[in-house]
Order: C-alpha cells, then sequence, then structure tokens
C-alpha cells in the first residue's frame, strides 16, 4: 500500500473556511444521503458556522490543500473534541489519516487529556478511530460518540533498568 511522505499541518487561517466547507460537503455526501440527513447548503454552513482557525490545522500534500482538522477543548472542560477532520478523496487510504490522527492523539497524550469525537452511524472514518483506541460512549440513530482515554505520557513508561 503507497503512503504519503510529501504531506505537511499548518496552522488554519480565516480564508480557509470555503476549502474546509467543499471539503466537508464531498466527504459526508454519501453518509449523509444514506442516513437522509444530506442538505446541499446546511452541510457547509454547519462548518462555516462553528470554524474555529485557531483549534484547525490544514493538511497538505505536496504544498495543496488536502484536508483539515480541528482540535478544540471538549465543551465541558473535560479533554479535547476532535472535530472537521476531512480528507480529500485522493488522500485517504493511503495512510494519511492515520499519521494525522496519531500526531493529534500523541499531543493529547502529552497533555494528560482524552479525546471524543463524533462520527456518523455506518461511516467507514469509524474504523480508523476504533483501531486508534476510541471505544463508543453513547450514539443515537445518526451520531456515535466515541472517546479514547489519556494514555500515559511519553516517557512515563521507562522499563526498569535491567541488573
Amino acid at each position: 500500500m503507497h503512503r504519503e511522505t510529501d504531506w505537511s499541518v499548518r496552522p488554519g487561517r480565516a480564508e480557509d473556511v470555503e476549502a474546509v466547507a467543499e471539503l466537508r460537503a464531498v466527504v459526508m455526501r454519501d453518509d449523509l444521503m444514506r442516513l437522509g440527513r444530506y442538505d446541499e447548503h446546511r452541510v457547509r454552513q454547519r462548518l462555516r458556522d462553528g470554524f474555529s482557525p485557531a483549534h484547525t490545522s490544514v493538511v497538505e500534500v505536496g504544498g495543496g490543500f488536502a484536508g483539515s482538522v480541528t482540535m478544540r477543548p471538549y465543551e465541558n472542560g473535560e479533554g479535547l473534541y476532535l472535530e472537521h477532520f476531512y480528507l480529500a478523496p485522493a488522500a485517504q487510504g493511503r495512510g494519511l489519516g492515520t499519521a494525522v490522527l496519531r500526531g493529534l492523539l500523541a499531543q493529547a497524550d502529552t497533555e494528560g487529556l482524552p479525546v471524543r469525537l463524533t462520527v456518523l452511524q455506518g461511516s467507514a472514518a469509524r474504523r480508523l478511530y476504533e483501531r486508534e483506541g476510541f471505544t463508543v460512549e453513547s450514539e443515537d440513530p445518526v451520531d456515535v460518540l466515541m472517546v479514547r482515554g489519556a494514555a500515559a505520557a511519553p516517557g512515563s513508561r521507562r522499563p526498569a533498568a535491567g541488573r
């Protein structure tokens, strides 16, 4: 399987909102249609209404826009909330999503924070999250709320010195 190697993550900017909103519409279309929830305008407007450049990172492949991810404090202050994690279809299936997610989770682990996210029922993305340690916290007919507890900070699991 080919792996993306020429990729980077940069801080989000206010002017990224339309590219991210359009990508969201493309990436979520099939799942939202299957759930009977697709609305051409609403899928973009929901992102615009909650877009936070300060908490968003843009994924670039070969210097071009390939995706986004937002990681913000969870509403009750207990950890982080991962949202708007979208990769362009051409960038999917190559290990890029796993690499980006692992980087975010490593940072959360360093801070000792759990991470929550919501994924649509039946979404293929759920398998990625489960592989990375997320479990179901609650669900309804449309959404699945998943959580991954904070792992021990790197360096805290040092093996005992050999004798």
